[in-house]
């Protein structure tokens, strides 16, 4: 395994290193990790042609693909800091995060579930964006061609002063005030993350990992570019999971590395045709989610080929704090997240066997929100202690069980869905008055929105068609149900307890 400190250090060792292996393939582009890095090389050139300066912000807005890959190494070849955005959500979430980064330059995608990503962005006001390039689109050609032996020589200047302790990423997650925060976090404690997860797995050089996690959260980047660019493994990205795909995918490419949430184990193990498939090759399964059902960690095991099933515990802020290993037994594996990481410490703010909030300290915990001092300050204690606002139980063992967010968040089908954002969007709309939203069971999905809303005349159907336009579908609210009013307390806030109450009712 490669332990390289920066993002272009590791690029250009993983270059050297593993130089014929496959590094990725994504439909009729396959390149290998020599080739992966030359495209990379000249991406990065053509960036400082179009004026992109050391410590800039670059976006990307695109599914997983192998652009995706060049985009990221590139600009880190180029001294530029990566802003990941959301590949679901929609014009007004995407230009907030592009507005409030400072981004000078986006690489984005067209057609992606039928939608336009440049004309999401039309109407919007980014004065600091200079440069947008489409991939696989002649902008994406034509961008990389600006190139010169001069860039080039410019890119690996760049590459070389790049320090540990420089901005890698920004990747922006939302907390209980609803607006997005932007984690931001060096190379040094980025590349530890990925590291630190070769090691959890075993990830190497033959390995064959299917990528369904996207490229704009950690898991997907961290957990897994960067892990395999680390380990030489072979990436496969997948831009939406489909089950009939995903299968076929890794009968083909004898897939050996497969995480995801559980509704995806869910969606394999229910599939009638599953026996048609050759599975044989799967050799890792990684997932994480505050209650798993034993019997699926138990189907996993005794139906799937896999040798090695964990289950972690992480944050944007903090990377993969907490993990089981290979040889717990089931219960293990499904009720607790496992113990701490290599290097991690972790404290819950109550008594053993009691739930409190889950504190974290560690190496890659986050450096602090962008231009959030107070957030930062609010989060992150002076001597690296990281409120990560869960309730957790520690058990004798040492090993965590996570039992519920002290913050409203919810997970829709593997997404965090924080109510709060979602509420300040619905206030976006003329008629909407009011509103609150809380996570209701789903059979499917885990969980899934439901607003309460006092509106002065649109109906629930007329605001779920607004919501569809403005926010990303899996934020959506399954269920709005139009109220008179809100319950609040004395100090004038919404008691979701009792909405909660009314659902239950039902």
């Amino acid at each position: 395994m490669l332990d390289e400190k920066t993002i272009p250090a590791m690029a250009s060792a993983a270059a050297s290193q593993f130089a014929d292996s496959l590094a990725i393939a994504d439909g009729d582009t396959r390149l290998s990790y020599a080739g992966l890095v030359d495209q990379a090389r000249r991406f990065g050139a053509a960036m400082v042609e179009a004026g992109v300066r050391p410590g800039d912000r670059v976006a990307i807005w695109a599914y997983n693909s192998a652009e995706w890959v060049v985009a990221l190494l590139g600009l880190s070849s180029a001294g530029a800091t990566l802003v990941a955005i959301n590949s679901r959500w929609k014009g007004p979430e995407a230009a907030d995060v592009i507005r409030r980064s400072r981004a000078r330059l986006l690489a984005t995608v067209t057609g992606f579930l039928g939608n336009d990503y440049e004309a999401m962005l039309a109407a919007e006001e980014l004065p600091d964006l200079e440069t947008t390039v489409v991939a696989r689109t002649g902008s994406w050609e034509a961008f990389v061609a600006r190139a010169t032996p001069s860039a080039l020589e410019e890119v690996d200047r760049r590459a070389a002063a790049v320090t540990p302790n420089d901005p890698a990423d920004i990747l922006f997650t939302s907390g209980t005030t609803g607006v997005p925060k932007g984690v931001v976090m060096p190379h040094e404690r980025t590349l530890g993350v990925a590291t630190d997860w070769v090691r959890m797995t075993g990830l190497d050089c033959g390995d064959r990992y299917l990528m369904v996690n996207p490229y704009f959260h950690q898991f997907g980047l961290k957990a897994g570019i960067l892990a395999c660019l680390a380990s030489g493994a072979t990436m496969l990205p997948e831009s939406v999971f489909d089950v009939d795909r995903a299968l076929a995918r890794v009968a083909e490419e004898r897939v050996t590395v497969f995480p995801g949430a559980p509704t995806l184990y869910h969606s394999i193990l229910d599939h009638p045709e599953r026996t048609k498939y050759d599975l044989s090759s799967l050799r890792v399964a990684v997932t994480g989610a505050a209650d798993i059902p034993v019997e699926l960690i138990r189907r996993i095991n005794d139906e799937l080929p896999f040798s090695v099933v964990i289950t972690g515990y992480g944050l944007t802020e903090t990377g993969t704090a907490t993990s089981t290993s290979p040889d717990d037994d089931f219960e293990t594996v499904a009720t607790t997240v496992g113990r701490p990481r290599p290097g991690f410490e972790l404290r819950v703010d109550a008594p053993t066997g009691e739930a409190g909030e889950v504190v974290i300290k560690g190496p890659t915990v986050m450096a602090g929100y962008l231009d959030d001092p107070e957030a930062t300050a609010n989060t992150l204690s002076d001597d690296g202690w990281l409120r990560t606002g869960d309730l957790g139980v520690l058990d004798e063992r040492g090993y965590l069980r996570i039992v519920g967010r002290i913050k409203d968040m919810f997970i829709v089908g593997g997404f965090n869905v924080y109510p709060a954002e979602i509420e300040n969007a619905l206030l976006r709309h003329p008629d909407v008055k009011q509103a609150a939203v809380i996570g209701i069971p789903d059979d499917r999905m885990g969980e899934v929105g439901m607003a309460f809303v006092v509106t002065t005349s649109a109906s629930g159907e007329e605001i779920l068609t607004w919501c569809r336009d403005q926010m990303a579908n899996y934020k959506v609210p399954r269920k709005i149900e139009i109220v008179d009013e809100l319950p609040i307390n004395a100090a004038g806030k919404v008691v979701k307890d009792e909405l909660r109450k009314r659902v239950v009712g039902h």
